[in-house]
């Protein structure tokens, strides 16, 4: 089969994209990624066909100077989520379109994969009647029965009147989605496709909707969309991610406690360096790891902390007795799969979400982003002292672990594609 995967760089959806694509390379199929230029070495490392985007933003580097949306610099998450949806989603939709569609008649494929941002992907792939999946590596962008609709970080309603709250922030939630519809719609009618009434409607032109994160993870749903499929996470550590051996002598049993933020920037020097600040008066060993958005310049290292650029996730992580992230769903899917106790200081997209969903099963707590350093220190203490954080987390951990192992995304593109092909040799045989 040969596939065309077409990502851009918004941080942890990168890097499960690529390793779907290493496992389908290794089944003998033949991948093809298109994304931001600053991608390449990773794509091309994975054994893909790299190809950059031509109209669409395309980053050389992953410094903050090269960021191309400022979400962090908006008053509120809402005015967050607005400057996304305007910059990513939709405004560049035509120019992603015209790339895949460019790409397509250059060389066709059996099944794109994109992820769920791209909506002009999407509708370019329509356009051509080219057969697509959708690839999310976090929980559902739109709304599912029974869940909370995304955002705000909600619990799942316990009684009528939570459940009629959650109703009114869905329908708000959706009108910020449906802000982007002009732009989306524009494009659309540039490829000679109808406009649609609501933004999400474009995830149906989908063949199949693959959330790559673990339902144990997940707030159950009532019942999920014919299309709308759990393969349970990918794990992997970013291609770019440097070796790492410990610093400290074995002789040293502190517990270690890896601070770990997003791969974008979201203004979180400040708070990067409270936690360091925060840490230095606890009895722990601390590693930080940059990511790429802050320079090792940026934060003033204590005499118990180690800083440096990257580091393997998944190897720090089996060693830590506590993580301390931003909430990303990349980081909390691998921090659980270690079965380590979580503090969470989300500062927006999906992150107040994921933190309710550790802090809701026990395995970890969650603070305000600009929390005092006493507070810092407070939750750090219980979350290495009270054992029911650790057991909780080892709890639920093992379960997505166990997903993990037997996440099904390659068969289930597989199978995609297949029916893709059918269904194009059906037309063909109507002719």
């Amino acid at each position: 089969m040969n596939y065309l995967f077409t990502t851009w760089e918004g941080g942890g959806n990168v890097t499960p994209a690529l390793e779907a694509a290493r496992r389908l390379l290794a089944r003998g199929h033949r991948v093809r990624v298109i994304s931001e230029a600053c991608n390449r070495p990773e794509a091309e490392a994975a054994g893909a066909n790299f190809l950059s985007w031509r109209r669409a933003p395309s980053r050389s580097d992953r410094t903050r100077h090269s960021q191309t949306f400022k979400d962090w610099a908006a008053e509120s998450p809402q005015e967050g989520l607005l400057t996304v949806i305007r910059d990513v989603w939709c405004g560049p939709a035509l120019a992603y379109a015209q790339d895949v569609v460019e790409e397509l008649e250059r060389e066709p494929a059996d099944l794109v994969v994109t992820c769920e941002a791209l909506f002009g992907v999407m509708a370019g792939c329509q356009s051509v009647g080219q057969s697509f999946a959708i690839l999310s590596p976090n929980i559902s962008l739109r709304p599912l029965p029974g869940i909370p609709p995304l955002g705000p970080g909600l619990p799942p309603a316990q009684n009528e009147q939570e459940a009629a709250m959650h109703a009114g922030i869905a329908v708000a939630v959706a009108s910020m989605f449906d802000s982007g519809l002009p732009a989306l719609n524009e494009a659309r009618a540039s490829l000679g496709l109808e406009a649609l009434e609501h933004l999400v409607d474009q995830f149906d032109e989908a063949s199949i909707e693959l959330l790559a994160t673990s339902p144990a993870f997940d707030f159950p749903t009532d019942s999920l969309p014919p299309k709308v499929r759990y393969v349970g996470p990918i794990l992997a550590d970013p291609l770019w991610t440097e070796s790492w051996e410990s610093p400290w002598p074995a002789s040293d049993q502190r517990p270690l406690a890896l601070v770990a933020f997003s791969t974008t920037f979201q203004n979180h020097t400040e708070l990067m360096q409270t936690l360091v600040d925060a840490l230095s008066e606890l009895p722990v060993r601390v590693l930080v790891t940059l990511g790429g958005p802050l320079e090792s310049g940026d934060i003033r290292a204590a005499s118990n902390c180690h800083i440096v650029e990257s580091a393997p996730h998944s190897q720090v992580m089996k060693e830590a007795s506590l993580i301390i992230t931003h909430g990303g769903h990349g980081t909390v899917i691998k921090g659980l799969a270690s079965q380590t106790p979580m503090l969470l200081l989300p500062h927006g997209r999906d992150q107040n979400d994921n933190a309710v969903r550790v802090v809701a099963r026990g395995a970890g707590l969650s603070l305000e982003k600009n929390a005092a350093k006493n507070a810092i220190q407070a939750a750090c203490r219980r979350l290495l002292e009270e054992p029911e954080f650790l057991a909780a987390a080892q709890q639920l951990g093992a379960l997505v672990a166990e997903h993990a192992a037997q996440s099904s995304v390659v068969e289930e593109l597989e199978e995609a594609a297949r029916q893709a092909g059918n269904r194009e040799a059906r037309a063909i045989g109507h002719c």
